[in-house]
């Protein structure tokens, strides 16, 4: 199941999400990951490509934070926590090793 999916579900459970428009934040807050690789793929120079990536791998961590968030206050589940924790993890270890590369080749 596509990230965005796995985090939001879960998300919609927590009293005041959808009211207070958190779901929704989340949810750009996901879309902005895969945004921001695709507009780091297609700048020319390593500098530009690197900070768009780099922009993708903070926001994996924000959503990071708040799965870790969700399950400190009780709203989500350690299983669900775990399956959302490595989703993340493996996105998180593609992400960084597509930067490590693009770093190492020097591309311009």
């Amino acid at each position: 199941m596509p990230l965005l999916s796995w985090c939001t579900k879960p998300l919609v459970a927590i009293p005041n999400m959808s009211v207070s428009g958190s779901v929704r934040s989340f949810s750009v807050l996901l879309c902005q990951i895969a945004a921001n690789i695709a507009e780091g793929y297609r700048r020319d120079g390593m500098k530009d490509k690197l900070h768009f990536l780099n922009i993708a791998q903070s926001s994996l961590e924000e959503c990071r934070y708040y799965i870790l968030l969700s399950h400190d206050l009780g709203y989500i589940t350690i299983d669900t926590y775990n399956i959302l924790n490595e989703s993340i993890e493996v996105t998180s270890k593609l992400l960084n090793a597509y930067y490590r590369g693009i770093k190492a080749r020097n591309v311009l």
